[in-house]
C-alpha cells in the first residue's frame, strides 16, 4: 500500500511519521510539500503534527487554506484514507473535513505526557487492528487539543459511530467534550486525533500500542 505525507512550514513530526509508515508499511511514503501542485496516487495520506505556520491566527488555520488542501479534498471524495495527527487534526477541522473545533487546553498549558485511550469504534479501516473497548497507551503533546462541538454535532458523532478514540481512566489532558480524542468524517475515511500513535510503535518507544492503527490503515490488518 502506498502512502504520502503532506508537509507544511512549521511541522516537526513529519520525520517520526515517515519512519512509522516506512517501518510498518515496508516502503517510504511520498513527501508532498504544501506548494506542490498535486498528490501522488496513494492509498493513505497523512498530515503529521507540529506547529504549521507557527500556529498564527488559529492552529491549522493557514495550512487549511493552502491550495494542496483542494487536492486533498478531491482524494477524500474519491474514498482515499486520510489521517491527521495533532496539528494534522487541527488542519482537517479548519479545512471543514472534520466537524467541531480544537480550542486551548482547559489548563491553558502545553501538555506533553502519556494518556490512555479507549477504542470506541473498531470497525473502520483505521481501527480494525484493535477491539472495541480496548484501552491503549499513547503520548500527547499539544496546547490546543480541547475538542468542542455543539450538542447536535456531538450527538451525531456519538450516534453515527464517528468517535474513534476517547481519553480513558481520567487521563483527559485538555478538557475535550465527552473525552473525545479522535473522530471520523461521515464516510469514516478521514480520521483526526490529537494523540501521537507514531511515537509508540516499537519496543524502543516503550511499547507498540500505536502500531495497529498504521497496520490497519495500510491494509496489513484484515
Amino acid at each position: 500500500m502506498k502512502a504520502a505525507v503532506i508537509v507544511f512550514p512549521g511541522l516537526n513530526r513529519d520525520r517520526d511519521m515517515v519512519a512509522a509508515l516506512t517501518r510498518i508499511g515496508g516502503r517510504e511514503p511520498a513527501i508532498v510539500w504544501h506548494q506542490d501542485s498535486d498528490i501522488p496516487e496513494v492509498d493513505l495520506i497523512v498530515i503529521p503534527g507540529g506547529f504549521s505556520y507557527g500556529d498564527y491566527l488559529r492552529c491549522g488555520a493557514i495550512a487549511a487554506r493552502s491550495p494542496i488542501m483542494e487536492r486533498l479534498r478531491e482524494r477524500v471524495e474519491k474514498g482515499v484514507r486520510v489521517l491527521g495527527v495533532c496539528n494534522g487534526f487541527q488542519i482537517l477541522v479548519e479545512a471543514g473535513l472534520l466537524p467541531g473545533a480544537l480550542m486551548r487546553n482547559a489548563s491553558l498549558k502545553f501538555v506533553c505526557r502519556e494518556v490512555k485511550l479507549e477504542v470506541v469504534n473498531a470497525d473502520t479501516d483505521f481501527t480494525r487492528g484493535y477491539t472495541k473497548g480496548q484501552i491503549i497507551r499513547c503520548p500527547v503533546a499539544h496546547h490546543d487539543g480541547n475538542y468542542f462541538a455543539d450538542a447536535e454535532t456531538l450527538a451525531r458523532l456519538e450516534g453515527d459511530g464517528r468517535v474513534a478514540f476517547r481519553y480513558a481512566e481520567g487521563t483527559n489532558p485538555n478538557g475535550s467534550l465527552n473525552d473525545i480524542a479522535g473522530i471520523f468524517n461521515e464516510r469514516k475515511n478521514v480520521l483526526g486525533l490529537m494523540p501521537h500513535p507514531e511515537n509508540l510503535i516499537e519496543a524502543a518507544h516503550g511499547g507498540d500500542d500505536g502500531r495497529a492503527l498504521f497496520a490497519s490503515a495500510l491494509k496489513q490488518v484484515a
